[in-house]
């Protein structure tokens, strides 16, 4: 990448004038990769922010269509976007908010099939998906890859972030082991009746924040990021929760992940 212009430090000066972040830290913003998978309701706050903040490359991956449903707290959208696709409607609007951005819009569902080869191209993933399958694909890739993997899930009142496989740190496997095929129906069955429970509206905006908050901390090194601990934060009473999550080093056996990749038929 080039160096920050002089409109850019304009742009971006409130960060310059920040310490712990400054040219040196606005310049790695510029020069960092993101792909973000998922333009939902985590997807929406997360790319609009790291566009804004200056990112060089945002990659957006969705392959859904905007719902009337959706719009009560996806708010990157509007009422004529029904019925459009989330990746497009979003890359158009982030062209439009920052054109120093390149923009990377994949119209794909990201399975084992696909997640090397997309994936590779990115420095960090910032995971906003709503379901155990993708996140675990996710994982499995950025574990190959070497990437680090910023996770975010929300449900009614409750959201989650954590960084992983960030220096040596444990993965999303380390905290869910993947279980049985006959346990793995069940959970897809539980995720298919979650998906038609309530979701408080400004847990996306809350949770999405937190997630780009972790991706800046990454990409610049300064700060202390969510690397080993799950933060659990409840809107309803405001009470954050942090749990340890140690690593598993079977987790980590490339052989074992690569063969997950055989598969290419299944995520």
């Amino acid at each position: 990448m080039t160096q920050l212009s002089e409109p850019e430090k304009i742009r971006y000066s409130r960060h310059l004038m920040l310490d712990e972040i400054g040219l040196r830290g606005q310049q790695k913003i510029k020069d960092a990769r993101v792909l973000v998978v998922g333009a939902g309701g985590l997807g929406c706050p997360v790319v609009q922010y790291l566009t804004a903040a200056g990112v060089g490359r945002l990659g957006v991956m969705d392959n859904s269509e905007i719902d009337i449903a959706n719009l009560q707290r996806q708010v990157f959208y509007s009422f004529n976007d029904i019925g459009k696709l989330k990746a497009i409607v979003a890359s158009s609007q982030m062209r439009k908010m920052n054109p120093l951005t390149e923009i990377t819009m994949i119209n794909q569902r990201l399975i084992h099939a696909n997640a090397l080869s997309i994936i590779c191209e990115f420095d960090i993933v910032v995971d906003c998906t709503d379901n155990e399958p993708s996140r675990y694909v996710i994982n499995d890739a950025c574990t190959l890859t070497g990437k680090p993997m910023i996770h975010g899930a929300i449900h009614k009142y409750e959201g989650q972030v954590s960084v992983f496989n960030y220096k040596n740190g444990p993965g999303y496997r380390c905290l869910h082991p993947e279980e049985g095929e006959r346990e793995e129906e069940r959970r897809k069955n539980k995720e298919e009746r979650l998906g038609e429970m309530g979701i408080y509206c400004v847990m996306p905006g809350i949770i999405g924040l937190m997630q780009v908050n972790e991706t800046i901390k990454v990409i610049t090194g300064s700060g202390e990021p969510l690397s080993g601990k799950l933060m659990v934060y409840n809107a309803f009473d405001n009470q954050y929760l942090y749990i340890d999550i140690k690593r598993n080093p079977e987790n980590f056996d490339p052989d074992q992940i690569a063969r997950r990749f055989i598969r290419t038929d299944n995520p």
